[in-house]
């Protein structure tokens, strides 16, 4: 399995507890778990590399778990206790360097744990109901977090008694009534200490903590529905974020406008994710397909479907179509695997077909009741006629 997890260029994680990998050079989809003994508790909610040069994944699970993935080795290598069920499942994992790992749960409890040792050496509270907790790509010891009735927060792990900057909420509506906040993900702006939100309120907000304006400096609003994910691509100015009706969208950082929406979706966002270096966004959800878009022409660019249903997704940092050299043999076998499942499904009736059926045998009935209608109606006539 290790030259398999070497093509992979897109990782993703499931809600029956499978790893993912799907290489796109190959257009070949991998599972890298025990298929025979999967659970609910084995549910996979964050993903994140282990070292900069990406040859581990860390993957968070529901049972409180945190296991360790080898890219290079095709398996997993290490499992360790870093929560309990009771607290939540995992909202955020971060390693920022090689020797440390950073874990968030739901009840808010942050934790910073290390290598050679199984109690955190350090420990912060959030709040309560936290969504989202990102780690800043520039500042590796600072981290934002935010949750329902849980604004924007932004923590220095070296000083945890207070967090740096705390958002305020949003000013009352025309009707002098309290505005709910929910943030459901966020995001550091490169090259400032700007940071952007989405809100469960379909709200997009852009805070300064170097200002000393502790509410948004920037307010936008996309669609109707809750925004679940968001990501900035790598030419900056833009944010992509998405909803849970399969609604996808850049947004103007400057001016708060939409610039283009990506179709393609069925189902709600729950991974989303822009490469670092190259115009394109990966997407993952309910409706079981992982879809590249390009962010230039906004088209459909890899629609890959994967079986179960996805809960985060993790690129790599290399050029998606040149990740993994030869294909072999091993990973010819698994994706034919794969797709002798579909044979199960082409077999089955198609229930559109039972539906037409019906609908002719209806209209059916309704013309011949019509004609019986029509019959009596003339009957009558004839009858006054001849009295």
């Amino acid at each position: 399995m290790g030259d398999t997890s070497r093509l992979c260029s897109v990782w993703l994680g499931s809600e029956t507890g499978i790893l993912k990998g799907v290489s796109l050079s190959r257009k070949q989809a991998f599972n890298f778990c025990n298929t025979t003994h999967l659970s609910r508790d084995q549910e996979v909610r964050a993903l994140c590399w282990g070292d900069p040069a990406e040859s581990e994944l860390l993957v968070g699970c529901v049972d409180g778990t945190v296991k360790t993935f080898s890219t290079e080795k095709g398996s997993f290598t290490e499992t360790r206790r870093c929560g309990d069920p009771s607290e939540g499942c995992f909202t955020g994992l971060a390693a920022p360097d090689g020797s440390s790992l950073i874990t968030c749960v739901e009840c808010g409890k942050v934790r910073v744990w290390r290598e050679d040792s199984s109690e955190p050496v350090t420990e912060l509270d959030a709040g309560k109901n936290v969504s989202r907790m990102r780690l800043s790509p520039v500042h590796r010891n600072k981290v934002a977090t935010g949750g329902k009735e849980n604004g924007l927060k932004i923590w220095d792990l070296e000083k945890p008694e207070k967090p740096v900057f705390t958002a305020k909420n949003l000013r009352d509506d025309w009707l002098d009534l309290r505005r709910p906040h929910w943030v459901r993900d966020m995001a550091f702006i490169p090259d400032s200490d700007k940071v952007v939100t989405c809100t469960g309120y379909h709200q997009v907000h852009v805070f300064d903590p170097s200002s000393p304006q502790r509410r948004p400096v920037l307010e936008a609003e996309y669609g109707e529905y809750p925004l679940t994910a968001l990501s900035l691509p790598a030419s900056g100015n833009t944010v992509v974020v998405g909803n849970t009706h399969g609604e996808l969208a850049m947004l103007d950082l400057r001016k708060g406008l939409v610039r283009g929406c990506l179709k393609g979706l069925a189902g709600g966002v729950r991974g989303l994710q822009c490469h670092p270096s190259q115009p394109v966004v990966a997407t993952c959800g309910l409706d079981r397909f992982l879809r590249i878009h390009s962010l230039e022409d906004r088209k459909l660019q890899h629609k890959v479907y994967l079986k179960s249903r996805l809960n985060c997704i993790l690129l790599s940092s290399k050029n998606l179509e040149e990740v993994g050299g030869a294909a072999g043999t091993e990973g010819s076998q698994e994706v034919k695997e794969e797709e002798e499942g579909d044979e199960v499904w082409d077999a089955m009736e198609r229930v559109e077909e039972r539906s037409k059926r019906r609908n002719t045998e209806d209209e059916e009935d309704e013309e011949e009741e019509e004609e019986e209608v029509q019959k009596k109606k003339s009957k009558k006539k004839r009858k006054k006629g001849q009295d």
